[in-house]
């Protein structure tokens, strides 16, 4: 008899994440349709944003580029290059201010080798390798009905889980550090710009959490069905 089976726990445990992490995703765009139309009052643009921070954080060796796509923001610390997407490089808007802010602060906690960022940077070959064997590992073990395998599978999983665990306080640092530069810089001046970014950045820090979730409730899954077989 296999050790996976049709079972009542990918209902339970998985199917509730899934609709959670559709949930986040509804969420970042729902803020950032919202605040992409609310204009700041200083007229900076994304760019004007990301090198503010940057330079109050004494980083000017990172350079600000623009890549296409919608939501496709990101800092590349091995190119030490901040992209930021079409909605964000030249948009005026809470949402731009934010959203760029929120990638220079990633350029910052590189440049003063944040740890848990470090950690980060560094586990992130072995979870490649973890994700992309672990559906291999897993169906190896179950078609040989051989333990050993299916706990490995198991473990190339929780890889994934182990990565999604080390990026939350790099993202709630980064979003911390986004808000007190736009603040303290004056890019945001008013309540109401205030309450956007964090809005923003809130929705789009929850698509973390959220995948962290569905990581463990994978986990459980496997774990309470190889449990379950074995007794």
């Amino acid at each position: 008899m296999p050790y996976f089976y049709f079972d009542q726990w990918y209902f339970l445990l998985v199917v509730p994440a899934m609709i959670l992490g559709l949930i986040a995703q509804v969420r970042v765009k729902s803020a950032y349709s919202r605040w992409s139309g609310v204009r700041v009052s200083t007229g900076l643009t994304g760019t004007d944003a990301a090198r503010i921070v940057l330079q109050r954080g004494g980083v000017r060796d990172v350079q600000v580029t623009s890549v296409g796509g919608q939501l496709t923001d990101h800092y590349d610390p091995a190119k030490k290059s901040l992209a930021l997407s079409e909605g964000v490089y030249g948009a005026a808007s809470v949402a731009a201010v934010g959203i760029a802010a929120h990638e220079a602060g990633h350029a910052l906690q590189h440049a003063e080798g944040y740890f848990p960022l470090k950690i980060r940077t560094a586990i992130i070959p072995l979870t490649r390798f973890g994700s992309a064997a672990a559906p291999f590992v897993l169906l190896a073990g179950v078609l040989f009905s051989f333990e050993p395998l299916v706990l490995a599978g198991i473990l190339c999983f929780s890889l994934a889980a182990l990565f999604q665990l080390v990026t939350l306080p790099v993202e709630f640092n980064a979003s911390r550090r986004a808000l007190t530069a736009l603040e303290e810089s004056g890019v945001i001046r008013t309540e109401e710009e205030r309450t956007g970014v964090k809005r923003v950045l809130s929705a789009a820090a929850m698509t973390y959490v959220a995948a962290l979730i569905s990581s463990l409730a994978t986990i459980l899954r496997l774990l309470l069905l190889f449990t379950n077989r074995r007794r």
